[in-house]
């Protein structure tokens, strides 16, 4: 390997927890940024499970891409398995981006499991806004986690309809 990339689409974005070289916005085609991911522990319950990200098929997404230093690449990616991989409803994957500057590189991504339990589906907005008004976990309420994803991506200039549309759909609960 002579380069190590990771691709965060959440919370990887803005907290990355790790120290990089470089990062870049960057594009990945076939994969969306989704609530597709039932928590159990820090968004929600078993008994009322809340939703958080994950990267699941079709589409694309914007993201952030971080380079890592070769001798930090084994304490990186043990960090990232310890972070992502708790549940395993996320598998790791190599993945092409489209950094912002024309290059293109190959990453580490964290894209669902669709066989895992926890996948939750392709919800429609409707949906999603009711369980993420509803849900609260150890973390504290899913809807604070939703809200303070997009305020994030808005500070990184990158726009995502169908999570502002569920926030709006929280809104409008919340309003009712």
């Amino acid at each position: 390997m002579d380069e190590f990339w990771v691709f965060g689409y959440g919370s990887l974005m803005w907290n990355p927890g790790f120290e990089f070289a470089e990062r870049s916005q960057a594009l990945i085609y076939g994969y969306r940024r989704s609530l597709c991911v039932r928590s159990w522990v820090h968004r929600g319950t078993q008994e009322n499970p809340g939703l958080v990200l994950g990267l699941d098929r079709g589409g694309s997404c914007r993201g952030m891409a971080f380079s890592v230093a070769p001798e930090n690449w084994d304490g990186v990616i043990d960090y990232l398995r310890a972070r992502e991989l708790v549940t395993n409803v996320y598998l790791e994957k190599r993945v092409l981006l489209l950094l912002a500057d024309g290059r293109t590189v190959k990453a580490v991504a964290y894209v669902v499991d669709r066989s895992h339990v926890q996948y939750a589906g392709a919800l429609d907005t409707g949906e999603a806004a009711r369980v993420v008004n509803e849900a609260e976990g150890q973390s504290g309420p899913n809807d604070a986690y939703v809200f303070n994803t997009l305020s994030h991506l808005k500070q990184m200039g990158i726009r995502d309809h169908w999570l502002e549309q569920v926030v709006g759909e929280v809104e409008r609960l919340r309003a009712a």
